[in-house]
């Protein structure tokens, strides 16, 4: 089954080039292709794609990420991968704190693009290599400056131990299908823990439950 995409950035060429990659790719259906973050907000809970790949500057009125919260929190299925030109800390994390669950460069080639894509769908969180490095790097800091809090094994213990054994596997960079493999349960099974595992941990994605899980 084809995996249904939309894409959302303000700047026609790009958002051209973006079609054009999807649209010649078999695997890969586009179904929605807007400028602004209010079409975005209108169209994308109708259209309910797999997908959405989202530019972070989106010109006047309210921005990709701002748009990737809002969307998130009425359609926790829809996954976001930020399509962008930032590669600064803060905007990393105030995009993966609001939900986006990857996070690409637009100078990103064609066929990695459409490998993040897959990736995506799968259950992996695909990010440009100069991308994770930050990523990482900022959690090592964290990790040293704060330990875990009461707080979050307060929040932990409330997760199954399926939960915690799928959450671990997560931790380790294992796709969906890799965990299902692994404990001889279906892929869905595993969407449908890792839902529940969000929702107890008040996150919207892996980076998020990760950092939580060892007291980042």
């Amino acid at each position: 089954m084809d995996i249904t995409i939309c894409i959302v950035d303000d700047n026609k060429d790009i958002r051209s080039a973006l079609e054009q990659i999807i649209i010649m790719s078999d695997g890969y259906r586009l179904i929605g292709s807007f400028g602004s973050a209010e079409e975005a907000l209108e169209q994308i809970p109708l259209l309910k794609p797999d997908i959405v790949l989202m530019d972070i500057n989106l010109g006047e009125g309210e921005n990709g990420i701002d748009c990737v919260r809002q969307l998130k929190a009425e359609h926790k299925d829809i996954l976001f991968m930020m399509c962008t030109v930032y590669e600064d800390d803060e905007k990393i994390f105030e995009a993966l704190s609001a939900g986006a669950s990857g996070y690409i460069l637009k100078k990103t080639a064609p066929h990695k693009l459409l490998e993040a894509i897959r990736e995506l769908q799968e259950g992996g969180a695909p990010m440009s290599s100069q991308i994770a490095r930050k990523v990482v790097a900022a959690f090592q800091q964290k990790q040293t400056a704060s330990p875990s809090t009461a707080a979050d094994t307060s929040s932990l213990s409330i997760l199954s131990n399926r939960e915690k054994e799928i959450l671990e596997l997560l931790a380790k960079g294992m796709l969906y299908k890799e965990i299902a493999a692994t404990l001889f349960i279906s892929s869905e099974t595993v969407r449908k823990h890792v839902y529940h595992i969000y929702e107890k941990l008040h996150v919207n994605n892996r980076v998020e439950a990760i950092n939580k899980f060892f007291g980042r």
